[in-house]
């Protein structure tokens, strides 16, 4: 299986609510950057290996998503047998890329066919819901918006592919970490509604890369920056290189580059990696399909 990472093109982070959680006004998309999994049939019980960076992986055992996913769906629907669960992680951890929502998403999928439940997306996606406001959108994929807590989504036509370079950090950076500077930072102060602007969605029905570089914005992007300031030096030279917008991915510290084609793009991701600003710098492509099954091992 395949479980693409996402980014956030537009993340409007509104007041807190009462359960806690932020009102969100997002657009996702998902790239071809992703986890590879595979499902393998066991007795009884759920287990996880990782098979790369899994030392940098929070929760290997009964708190990760990926196990989470797997017993819920095995509770819901009562499956006696068991399921091994290996991942080969490609995507940033704690990057904002929502790694382990997709791994969620992926292990859903994978189960599900595994298992010969035969459900259906809208059936997977009320399980996902209850694991996570991304992973929904990780069993979606493509580009959507995203509502409430950014579970509640909306299709959103996007014309072409567009080209982007992820850049990873040396450091990570915890969301709910991100999100209480946000807080802090917003103190005393009215927070309002967001809502995504007109000219992204323009943006994206037309193909228009220029447009769309224009109008990338992420409401978290100051709160992550005033955690980790040599992000902001490293979206300034993604700019000095071309990229037609530049931005802190979901919570960071993952940044991405929106390119003009493949050829920027490698051009960027040489040029970023010389900078000493980011671990690793590579070429990402959306939009693409959510969390899907390639290979089902019986």
């Amino acid at each position: 299986m395949e479980a693409p990472a996402k980014i956030n093109l537009y993340l409007g982070v509104g007041p807190l609510r009462d359960d806690g959680y932020h009102e969100l006004a997002t657009v996702f998309q998902a790239l071809d950057l992703a986890d590879g999994m595979t499902v393998l049939p066991k007795a009884s019980g759920v287990s996880l290996e990782m098979d790369r960076d899994g030392e940098q992986v929070p929760g290997r055992a009964s708190d990760n998503l990926a196990v989470k996913a797997a017993r819920a769906l095995k509770k819901r629907y009562k499956v006696k047998h068991g399921v091994e669960i290996v991942i080969s992680k490609e995507i940033p951890v704690a990057g904002g890329m929502a790694g382990g929502s997709a791994d969620a998403a992926g292990a859903l999928v994978g189960c599900n066919a595994l298992w010969g439940l035969g459900c259906s997306n809208a059936e997977l996606a009320e399980i996902a819901a209850q694991l996570g406001s991304d992973v929904p959108f990780s069993l979606h994929g493509g580009t959507a918006l995203g509502a409430s807590r950014g579970e509640v989504l909306t299709p959103v036509l996007a014309t072409g592919e567009f080209t982007w370079v992820v850049a990873t950090s040396f450091t990570s950076l915890s969301t709910p970490e991100v999100y209480a500077k946000f807080d802090s930072m917003h103190a005393g102060r009215a927070v309002p509604a967001p809502k995504v602007p007109p000219a992204l969605l323009a943006a994206l029905r037309k193909g228009d890369q220029s447009a769309l570089g224009m109008n990338l914005h992420n409401d978290l992007q100051p709160a992550a920056i005033a955690l980790r300031p040599e992000l902001d030096l490293l979206l300034e030279a993604g700019r000095d290189y071309g990229a037609l917008g530049a931005m802190v991915s979901g919570s960071g510290p993952t940044c991405v580059f929106l390119a003009r084609d493949d050829e920027h793009g490698l051009e960027l991701a040489v040029g970023l990696s010389t900078t000493g600003l980011c671990r690793s710098a590579r070429i990402a492509r959306g939009p693409v399909p959510g969390a899907r099954t390639t290979t089902i091992i019986p």
